[in-house]
């Protein structure tokens, strides 16, 4: 779960340069200062419905019409009518539940996250949902009305399990791209505080660092993760970048020659590749 939600974090930040859409942060463990408010983050990936205030809103919108296959449009059109017309809560619930799964089939997020709402009692999948959805928003204000939602759930499951420390992440990040960047930043190194080897964190902490042009902390963050957890690709490709924004040009191509070496990923070799022929 852990290695695929970063998986899907880190192909989201290299296609739509996310260090530029990030919160102007200085993250560093003895004094940390804030440049620049939170700004917009980009993404091509997620959707939002016309009628956001609705608890369903129109899932078949037009603005969906252009991308959607017809046939899958039809679907969603048959899952919406037997979800409405549900005689029962569990028949509601299993229609929502369909629905949800169509909607991240096509990368949909924000739908996806309110049929998961509406078919799941677990606070901790819906505030993951609203997350996923968060961390591809479009505009400030889907951002913004992501960011709440994926707080309303999350926050219920600390206050039942202050341990649960994805959880605790989770929700530091919405609040570094808020309007009080410094409370998710201060959560982050609690975690870390806590717990030295968190994947999660580190690497949440690695990408803020790089975003601030910290490029020594984020390597030193970042090999901070790969001592424990080798097998993070993306890890190594943030320590790669971070070596080559710090001047140290020949580690950072033996390290991207080594990751276009061993991964399969397409996006990630291609972002591998452009660096390479940067160096």
């Amino acid at each position: 779960m852990l290695k695929s939600r970063i998986i899907l974090i880190v192909i989201a930040i290299i296609l739509v340069a996310v260090f530029f859409s990030l919160p102007k942060v200085v993250v560093d463990n003895e004094n940390e200062s804030i440049d620049n408010g939170p700004e917009t983050t980009e993404n091509s990936n997620s959707s939002d419905e016309n009628n956001s205030s609705s608890p369903i809103g129109d899932m078949a919108s037009e603005s969906h019409s252009g991308t959607i296959p017809k046939e899958v449009k039809e679907d969603i059109e048959r899952l919406r009518n037997s979800y409405l017309l549900a005689e029962s809560q569990e028949n509601s619930v299993i229609f929502a539940d369909s629905l949800a799964d169509v909607y991240r089939d096509l990368n949909r997020l924000d739908s996806a996250a309110k049929y998961t709402e509406l078919s799941q009692k677990d606070n901790e999948l819906i505030g993951n949902a609203y997350y996923e959805a968060f961390s591809f928003a479009a505009d400030v204000e889907k951002a913004n009305r992501l960011a709440v939602k994926t707080r309303e759930y999350l926050q219920k499951v600390l206050d039942k399990n202050p341990a649960n420390k994805s959880a605790k992440i989770k929700l530091a990040m919405t609040y570094v791209s808020s309007d009080n960047p410094m409370k998710g930043i201060s959560m982050l190194l609690e975690v870390v505080e806590e717990d030295p080897d968190n994947e999660e964190a580190l690497f949440n902490l690695g990408i803020l660092s790089i975003q601030s042009g910290q490029y020594s902390k984020a390597i030193e963050r970042f090999e901070n993760l790969l001592r424990k957890h080798p097998e993070n690709v993306q890890a190594e490709f943030y320590l790669a970048l971070s070596l080559m924004n710090n001047g140290q040009k020949a580690k950072a191509k033996k390290l991207f020659t080594e990751i276009k070496n061993k991964s399969n990923d397409e996006q990630l070799l291609a972002a591998v590749e452009s660096y390479l022929n940067e160096l």
